[in-house]
C-alpha cells in the first residue's frame, strides 16, 4: 500500500501531538503517577515570543537530580545539548540512550536534560533506575522554566549551543546524535581550522 504525503505529514503530526500537554496548567493526562501536590497558584511564564527574543547568548542555572549547580556559561569551549523531555514522552524516551553516548564519546560536547513536568522525587527516582543517563537532568518547573529559553511547545524540544554560548540550532521533536553532530560538522567547517 503506498501512502500518500498527506498521509505522511499526518502521521508526524500525531507523533509529535503526542508528546505536547493539553495544558500548560496542569499535569500532562499521559503521566504515569499522578502528581500529588496541588499546582502552584502562579500563572505559567509567558512564551518569549510575548517576552521578547532570545537573548543571543542564553543562560542556564538549575541545580541538578543530584544537588549540583549547573551553569550553562561555566560550559564556554564546548558544545551544550540543552534537552527538553519528559518521563511520559515516548519521543523523549527513545532520545535518552542516543543522547547519553553521543555525551560519552565527545569531549567537545556536554548534554544536560531539563525534565519539563510535575514529578514526585520517588517517581523520578524510580524512573532513573530504568532508563539511567549520564549526564546531568534537572527537573524544571513548568511554571517557572528557564527565563532565556522559550517555552516547550512540544517535547522533546533541543538546543544546541555552540562553544561561544550561542544557540547555533533549535530542533523541536526527536533529534538524533548524528543530527547534532552535522550541524557541528557544518559549524566547523565554515568557521575553519580550530
Amino acid at each position: 500500500m503506498t501512502r500518500t504525503p498527506i498521509a505522511w505529514l499526518l502521521a508526524a503530526a500525531l507523533l509529535l501531538g503526542a508528546c505536547q500537554p493539553a495544558d500548560q496548567a496542569r499535569a500532562p493526562a499521559a503521566t504515569p503517577t499522578p502528581v500529588a501536590t496541588p499546582a502552584p497558584a502562579a500563572t505559567p511564564s509567558k512564551p518569549l515570543a510575548e517576552r521578547g527574543a532570545m537573548p543571543a547568548v542564553p543562560t542556564l542555572q538549575v541545580t541538578t537530580w543530584d544537588g549540583a549547580n549547573y551553569d550553562l556559561a561555566q560550559r564556554r569551549g564546548k558544545w551544550v545539548v540543552v534537552n527538553f523531555w519528559a518521563t511520559w514522552c515516548n519521543p523523549c524516551l527513545k532520545e535518552i540512550p542516543d543522547l547519553d553516548a553521543f555525551d560519552q564519546s565527545r569531549e567537545d560536547v556536554e548534554v544536560i536534560g531539563l525534565a519539563y513536568e510535575e514529578i514526585e522525587k520517588a517517581d523520578m527516582d524510580a524512573f532513573l533506575k530504568e532508563h539511567p543517563m549520564r549526564y546531568p537532568i534537572a527537573v524544571v518547573d513548568v511554571y517557572n522554566p528557564p527565563a532565556d529559553f522559550d517555552i516547550p511547545k512540544g517535547l522533546p524540544m533541543t538546543y544546541l549551543i555552540a562553544p561561544d554560548g550561542k544557540v547555533a540550532k533549535q530542533f523541536l521533536g526527536p533529534v538524533t546524535s548524528a543530527e547534532i553532530a552535522a550541524v557541528i560538522e557544518t559549524a566547523a567547517k565554515s568557521s575553519g581550522p580550530m
